[in-house]
Formats: C-alpha cells, sequence, structure tokens
C-alpha cells in the first residue's frame, strides 16, 4: 500500500533530507550517527558556563607555508639549496625564539611581523608539516600506493579531506560539523546555527544535524522586502508574517513555512546582536579584515544570540603559485599577519581573548623544489593557531628536513606529513568542549593517531 504524504512527520522527513544531503555516506550510517550524536549531546554541552569560539581561516590554493616557517643555522644551507630561486634570504627573515625547538632554529617570512608579534608574546604557535592522512604514512607506504589520502595532491580533493578529515572516503560532513552536532545544545536558546560562515559554503561546518548560518562581511541577508521600512515594505512584512503564520495541513508546506519562519527570525536575531558597534581595530577594510570585524560583531553579540559556543569559516584565496612565489607572497603574508594580529588585538580590547581561538589551514603545502619561480602542488605544511589559550612560542609537531630525497620525500620536495589533520583537530574540538570519549564522533580516524583513553591532549598546543 502506497503511503500518503501526511504519513511521514517533519521530524522524518528531516532526517531523511539529511540523509540525502550527504552524499556517499549511507543512510544507516547516518541514522546511526544522529542517534549517537543524540546521547552525547547532553554530556558534552551541559554545564558550560564559559562562552568559547573557534575560527578557521581558510588559505585555498596552498600555501608555500616552508616560505613562513624558514630554518636557520646550519639548517639554511639544505633550505637555500632545495629551494634554489624560491629561498628568502637569510638576512632578510624575522627572528623568533621557540621555547621548545632551541636545536632547530628557526625564522618568518619578512612580511609576517604580526605573527612575530604574537609568538614573542606567547599568543601563537606553530603546528609543522601537518597534513591529511589516512594513518601514520612513509615513503614505502607512499611508494606502494598504501593507504593513501584519495585524489592526493588535488585541490578539490585536499580542501575536502583538510574540512572532513576523512581522506579515506568522501565524506558531505564537516569535523566542525560533527563537534556542533554534539556541542549546539549549549546554545539552546539561539535561533542561529552555532556554525556561522563568512565566506559562502563550506564542507568543514556541516553536521549532520546542523546547517551553517552563512552571512558576508557586511552581516545577513533579508528576504527581499521583509526588513525595509520604506514604501511597500511594511506591507511586505506584514502579509509575509501572515503567510508564514497559517496552518498548512501538507507537510512539505508546513515544514517549508517553519523553515522559512526559523530564517527570519534568525535574521532578527543576529541583526540585533550585531548592530553595536566594536572598540576601535586595525583591521582595514579589505576583503580578510572585514570577514575578521564580521566575526568580532558576532562575538560581541554572544548574549543577544543566546551562544555559550560557536564555530566560524573565513577564507581567503589565492596561494596557487605556479610561478612568481617570492613576489605573490611577499604581497599577501602581510595581509594575512596583519589582520591576525589585529583580530587578536581586537578580541582583547572586547575582553575574549581568552576565549577566542583562530587557525590556519590550508589544503596542501608546495614543493620545495622551484619551477620557473613557482612551485608545485604537494601534501604536509605548517599552520598556526592564535589566541590567549594558546600555549604559544613553540613549534608542535616535527619540522622535518628539507634537503631532497630525504626520508619523506616523496619527489620534488613534496614532504609527508608526520602530524595529521586529525590531531589538531581533536586538540581543538577538546578545548570547544567535545570529551575524548566523543573523539571518534567527530574524527572517526583519531585512535589511529591518538590515545583518547590517554591523559595527555593530542599536541598540547591548547591550555
Amino acid at each position: 500500500m502506497k503511503a500518503s504524504h501526511n504519513s511521514i512527520n517533519r521530524r522524518q522527513f528531516l532526517g531523511q533530507a539529511s540523509c540525502a544531503a550527504v552524499g556517499t555516506t549511507s543512510l544507516l550510517s547516518t541514522l546511526t550517527n544522529m542517534l549517537l550524536t543524540n546521547s552525547a549531546v547532553a554530556q558534552n554541552a551541559a554545564g558550560f558556563t564559559d562562552y568559547r569560539a573557534m575560527i578557521c581561516l581558510f588559505l585555498p590554493g596552498g600555501n608555500d607555508s616552508f616560505n613562513l616557517l624558514v630554518p636557520t643555522g646550519a639548517a639554511y644551507s639544505e633550505y637555500a639549496q632545495v629551494r634554489a630561486d624560491l629561498a628568502l634570504p637569510q638576512a632578510s627573515l624575522l627572528p623568533i625564539s621557540p621555547l621548545n625547538t632551541a636545536s632547530r632554529p628557526l625564522a618568518l617570512h619578512p612580511g609576517a611581523t604580526g605573527l612575530q608579534t604574537l609568538f614573542t608574546q606567547q599568543k601563537l604557535a606553530f603546528l609543522a608539516n601537518v597534513g591529511s592522512l589516512v594513518r601514520p604514512t612513509t615513503l614505502g607506504d607512499f611508494n606502494t600506493g598504501n593507504s593513501l589520502p584519495y585524489g592526493i595532491f588535488s585541490h578539490s580533493d585536499q580542501q575536502e579531506q583538510w574540512q572532513s578529515s576523512i581522506p579515506d572516503v568522501r565524506s558531505g560532513v564537516g569535523w566542525a560539523g560533527r563537534a556542533a552536532d554534539l556541542l549546539e545544545s549549549a546554545n539552546i536558546s539561539s535561533n542561529v546555527s552555532m556554525n556561522i560562515s563568512i565566506s559562502g559554503n563550506n564542507l568543514f561546518q556541516v553536521g549532520n544535524q546542523i546547517v551553517p548560518y552563512t552571512v558576508n562581511a557586511s552581516g545577513a541577508s533579508a528576504l527581499n522586502g521583509y526588513a525595509g521600512t520604506g514604501g511597500y515594505d511594511p506591507i511586505r512584512h506584514s502579509a509575509i508574517d501572515n503567510q508564514l503564520a497559517q496552518e498548512y495541513k501538507n507537510m512539505l508546506d508546513k515544514t517549508y513555512a517553519r523553515m522559512k519562519r526559523n530564517s527570519l527570525d534568525a535574521y532578527q536575531q543576529f541583526t540585533e546582536a550585531t548592530a553595536n558597534p566594536l572598540p576601535a581595530d586595525n583591521l582595514g577594510n579589505g576583503p580578510l579584515g572585514s570577514q575578521l570585524r564580521q566575526v568580532a560583531k558576532i562575538i560581541a553579540g554572544r548574549n543577544t544570540l543566546g551562544v555559550k559556543r560557536q564555530i566560524f569559516y573565513v577564507q581567503w584565496g589565492g596561494w596557487d603559485f605556479h610561478d612568481n612565489v617570492v613576489d605573490n607572497m611577499a604581497a599577501m603574508i602581510p595581509v594575512v599577519s596583519d589582520a591576525v594580529k589585529a583580530f587578536y588585538d581586537l578580541t582583547v580590547a572586547m575582553g575574549v581573548q581568552n576565549n577566542v581561538t583562530l587557525f590556519s589551514a590550508s589544503e596542501f603545502g608546495r614543493s620545495l623544489t622551484s619551477n620557473a619561480k613557482g612551485s608545485d602542488h604537494a601534501w604536509g605544511g605548517n599552520q598556526f593557531m592564535v589566541g590567549g589559550a594558546v600555549n604559544g612560542q613553540k613549534i608542535y609537531g616535527t619540522y622535518p628536513d628539507l634537503f631532497q630525497n630525504n626520508s619523506l620525500d616523496t619527489g620534488r620536495g613534496r614532504l609527508i606529513p608526520t602530524t595529521s589533520v586529525d590531531q589538531m583537530a581533536a586538540e581543538l574540538a577538546i578545548w570547544m568542549g567535545v570529551s575524548k570519549s566523543d573523539l571518534p564522533l567527530v574524527l572517526p580516524n583519531i585512535s589511529r593517531f591518538y590515545n583518547i583513553s590517554g591523559s595527555a591532549n593530542p599536541l598540547g598546543f591548547m591550555a
């Protein structure tokens, strides 16, 4: 017998819609994940008395980060030899004094003065040679094709893997989305999603249950004619409210009206929460600074939004330098460095610096060898974490040897990562409030890199 439309209730419909949205993930697997996350929500989110926010600063294209964090001393000659015309002059590098790697002196790109200041203030740390891994991998594994990420060296594939933290199968769900599935009940009074993107759609924030709330650097966009006060807008506003207040018998009509009502309620709450001015800042009016200012406005409105936990996504692209690496990075690194420093200073002025952590991400590093003053797609790269809760002025992970044909070199200076995205994500997820026992719900492969039953944190860069 064919079921009528009304035989499926709203909860079932939304569950099926969510499952359909996750692409290759099976229906059964997704429903199982939903049950697991539902059972863990109360344990994770209950009792939060503080506020915490995490910001992913994604640099798509593949940041050439071995020209951001550069070896000095005896190792500089190896760097200069392999990088050839991509090598930065040693005299131009900005000195840093890591508290935990005195045996391997390092320095920063000459345009990274803001990052240098934050590092010296112990508010910034670097994670060396991190990338997407199926499991700890050797050069022998690479040469035999054993347990490698799919689409290795591919922009789209490795962006997906960084954001899902599942490099062995395709996923329609991101690790921040899975974390938010566990934590969002801490924001019970909010109409606005825990996950907010300032840079459009992304996999990172999509959960089994959580749908990201997307705004732009200027704020949220209302339904045309709904938010205005002139002309016919008040009439349109009233008509829309009346339409959405109707009782609909058809399940799809009812669901659509409810979702539209929720969207409008979220817009109104968001707009009210972000209406107040911020302290003066040095973020400027460029694309990256404007996005980070919008993040700060949302954080400032956290009490109006009724939130305890938030995850933000900010993106600034253009890092695929197949030529003119040195000149291009000389223009772009200062933009990132200055914006990150200005954003941290703004959190200090707001009194939330210990509650906000920003981290960088990029789908891969670049080849160490030069390709006509450019570099090619590679694998492992260096990332940074910033905030008052960061155990700063340290280099985490293992900074690799850079000489050609070393034990991590898959060819042309494309280095196998020595730290996985899973480990980095686990450290951040724990700080946000995910229990160690629930880490496999967020990072299904974490047991390949970290013992969740142990007392130590995955990497230790968060206080």
